[in-house]
C-alpha cells in the first residue's frame, strides 16, 4: 500500500481540523474534525489517521500575527510538530494561515447559508481544506 494521501491540519486549542487529499492529490476534501485534548495524545490521533489514510505529507496552518510575528499558538504548533518528529518520519510542512479560519467562516456564511451552531463545526475542518489548499497551489507554482 503507498503513501500518498496529503493531508491538512488547522490546529486548534478546542478543536483540530482535518484535511485530506484524494490518492492522485488532485482534489482536497474537508476529511473530520477531532476534540484537542493534551499535545501527546492529539499527536498520536493525527498519526493514527494519518497512517489509516496512506498520508506521506502532513501540512500544518502556522498561524502568525497580521505584522508576520509569531503568536502563542504558533509557539504551540512548533511542539506539536516537534512531536510529531519525535514519533514520526512523516514529512511535515507548515504554511502561512492567517486568514483560513476568518475566510472558511466567510464561506459559509455567504455560500452555505449553514446555522453558527453547524458553522462551529464545519469551520475548522474547512479551515483545514484551505490550509491544504494553499499547499498544493504553491506546489503547482514551484512546478
Amino acid at each position: 500500500m503507498s503513501m500518498n494521501r496529503i493531508m491538512g491540519i488547522d490546529y486548534g486549542l478546542r478543536h483540530i481540523g482535518i484535511a485530506m487529499t484524494d490518492g492522485l492529490q488532485i482534489i482536497v476534501s474537508p476529511f473530520g474534525i477531532i476534540e484537542s485534548r493534551s499535545i501527546n495524545e492529539n499527536v498520536l490521533r493525527i498519526l493514527e489517521i494519518a497512517k489509516n489514510n496512506n498520508v506521506f505529507v502532513i501540512v500544518f496552518g502556522f498561524p502568525l500575527n497580521m505584522n508576520g510575528s509569531e503568536g502563542e499558538m504558533a509557539e504551540t504548533i512548533h511542539k506539536v510538530v516537534k512531536t510529531i518528529k519525535y514519533f514520526s518520519t512523516i514529512k511535515i510542512v507548515t504554511v502561512d494561515e492567517r486568514l483560513t479560519t476568518m475566510q472558511a467562516e466567510r464561506m459559509l456564511i455567504d455560500e452555505g447559508d449553514v446555522s453558527r451552531k453547524k458553522r462551529k463545526g464545519l469551520k475548522d475542518k474547512i479551515a483545514a481544506a484551505l490550509i491544504l489548499q494553499t499547499y498544493m497551489d504553491m506546489r503547482i507554482q514551484a512546478m
